[in-house]
């Protein structure tokens, strides 16, 4: 198949700007195999980007890969983008796909954010072309998060999609793939935007989070 639009840069999917390209570089360093690369980028964005599910916003500059990058923080859509703009800075096609999930492993204050809805509709991941294939990604959370919630963080080879768990490490139900809402070659900000808004009313897309710490604060206080 041709790909060569899964290469080219876009407007979220930044591929092209000077911060991206250097972040591809550094991680991928001497490496060639573009299946390795694939697993050492899905590896750092997960990582180095912390999962901040009460940073979404609807300004359209905090979805570039860019601004991700420079934010340190955000959450799933955020972070495929990031990893598709890596992926594509590094010369591996790359898309976006979407999925409604539904998430047991909520918090209060998150559930507060999204108006008691546990479903997590737009789920974001990345789809990157290897060895002649689409593999699905999902680098949202973060190994220092999924410890929080008693989950083995998502781990990629490179041939096999890494979607989120279904079970907790206790058995108990994780994340359920309720909905597929396609591939994109890049965000459809406008559509997931309108969606959230459906779903959720003003309530997730409100500059800041509800007071109060949870498992989601990156440093959460010490208590005595």
């Amino acid at each position: 198949m041709n790909t060569d639009e899964y290469l080219a840069p876009g407007r979220f999917v930044d591929s092209d700007s000077a911060a991206v390209r250097a972040f591809a570089a550094e991680v991928v360093g001497i490496e060639t195999d573009p299946v390795t690369q694939a697993v050492l980028l899905f590896d750092v964005v997960r990582d180095r980007i912390w999962y901040d599910p009460f940073a979404t916003s609807t300004d359209p500059a905090s979805y570039r890969a860019s601004a991700v990058l420079e934010s340190g923080r955000s959450w799933c859509v955020p972070k495929a983008v990031l990893l598709a703009a890596a992926a594509r800075a590094a010369g591996i096609p790359a898309r976006l796909g979407f999925a409604d999930v539904r998430n047991h492993l909520q918090t209060e204050r998150l559930r507060r954010k999204m108006n008691g809805i546990d479903l997590f509709v737009f789920h974001g991941y990345t789809d990157l072309f290897l060895e002649g294939r689409w593999v699905k990604a999902t680098p949202a959370f973060n190994a220092e998060l999924c410890a929080r919630f008693g989950v083995q963080p998502m781990t990629f080879d490179g041939r096999s999609d890494a979607l989120l768990h279904e079970h907790s490490a206790d058995g108990g139900t994780y994340m359920e793939y309720v909905r597929d809402r396609g591939v994109y070659t890049d965000l459809p900000l406008g559509e997931m935007l309108a969606t959230l808004q459906q779903v959720y009313g003003d309530a997730l897309l409100e500059t800041g989070a509800p007071e109060g710490a949870d498992e989601f604060t990156e440093a959460v206080p010490a208590t005595h």
